[in-house]
């Protein structure tokens, strides 16, 4: 015997529930490099077997364009989504194309900086029981006490207000990768600097160890490159920072002071332990420009967008290279300091021009001829 709630549910049109529909790449149907081996991956390697580099950075970073067919799973507040490509000028028929030739990665940071920091530390501990100090001049230990301290402050600006920042907006986990490490290399380097600022001041009476603050803020010499830094953490194109940094401000400027004044004129100053610390900030540039190189060749040379590219990068090489240039001719009247003088201003800057004509030639650039 039916009763009426019975018979009310009868009458009832069937309820309706949502079923799950799984397109073939969401069931994993999806064919792609090595997905017929035991062992695969999402992309396609560059050599026969993948590195240890190529698996732990390669796809990290998501991007709709690869393997997320429902578009960004998260976005900011004014409705962009990841990672916007108009956060750079330049553009890419595949930004997934560059890989480090470093190969950096979260081991490689640690196992290279520690690495660093263990001979500078020792080279620092064997200078003091040396006594090597003692041999320096008044002259030169003003010299190390005002200008390479103040140079600490130009590598703490680029690498936390540059490259911090800009190791965030790329698209892709394996640029992000080397900018990061771009980073980490310039506050270990400006950290190395403050720290051998301290040992100096407790193993000399005569070093000012506050020096480089006045220099920094006041001295006119360092002024024009000061600008120059502060101008280039105000760049909010990520790809224009890197460039304008790695491949203008550092062979006009960076260069210019580490490698062909400090690395020339510190042994005839009787200073032996300064290259030591000057020479990892120098091998530090080495990595980082030739990831740099690797990635502005490939945008310049990209087989939709190269011709676009270089008229970006030419624009952005003549708006900053008077910047550093004028940072650099600032610089001049230090290569007076020392005693024992022994380059002279023109001959570093024709060193390093030299080296940043060969760089600029390779991205198929021009630079604006001095005035």
């Amino acid at each position: 015997m039916s009763t009426p709630a019975k018979e009310k549910r009868q009458h009832q049109a069937p309820v309706s529930f949502p079923k799950p529909e799984f397109t073939g790449a969401e069931a994993g149907m999806l064919e792609f490099p090595s997905s017929s081996s035991r062992s695969y991956n999402y992309f396609k390697p560059k050599k026969m077997r993948a590195t240890v580099y190529e698996d732990v950075t390669t796809d990290v970073q998501p991007d709709p364009a690869r393997h997320l067919t429902q578009g960004w799973i998260y976005g900011f507040a004014d409705g962009e989504g990841g990672y916007p490509l108009d956060w750079t000028a330049l553009k890419s028929g595949n930004w997934h194309a560059f890989l480090d030739p470093n190969e950096e990665w979260e081991q490689t940071i640690y196992r290279n900086n520690a690495n660093v920091v263990r001979q500078i530390e020792l080279n620092l501990q064997n200078a003091k029981e040396a006594g090597a100090y003692a041999h320096w001049s008044p002259t030169w230990t003003r010299f190390v006490a005002e200008n390479v301290g103040a140079w600490m402050h130009a590598e703490q600006g680029l690498g936390m207000h540059v490259f911090v920042s800009a190791q965030r907006s790329a698209p892709t986990n394996m640029i992000n990768n080397a900018i990061a490490v771009n980073s980490v290399h310039r506050l270990r380097f400006a950290q190395d600097i403050a720290l051998y600022n301290l040992d100096l001041s407790q193993s000399l009476e005569a070093f000012d160890g506050g020096a480089h603050r006045a220099t920094w803020k006041d001295n006119p010499s360092w002024q024009g490159v000061r600008e120059n830094v502060e101008l280039l953490t105000a760049v909010e194109d990520w790809a224009e920072a890197v460039f304008a940094t790695n491949v203008v401000f550092e062979p006009l400027v960076g260069v210019l002071f580490r490698s062909d004044l400090i690395m020339q004129i510190a042994a005839r100053n009787g200073d032996y332990i300064t290259p030591t610390l000057i020479g990892a900030g120098e091998n530090d540039y080495t990595r980082d420009l030739r990831y740099t190189r690797a990635l502005f060749s490939l945008l310049a040379n990209d087989a939709e967008h190269g011709e676009q590219n270089r008229s970006v990068m030419q624009g952005w090489l003549d708006k900053w290279v008077p910047v550093s240039r004028r940072a650099a001719y600032e610089l001049q009247p230090i290569w007076s300091q020392p005693a024992d003088r022994a380059v002279t201003f023109a001959e570093s800057y024709a060193a390093a021009t030299a080296d940043f004509q060969t760089l600029i030639t390779d991205l198929g650039l021009i630079a604006a001829k001095e005035q």
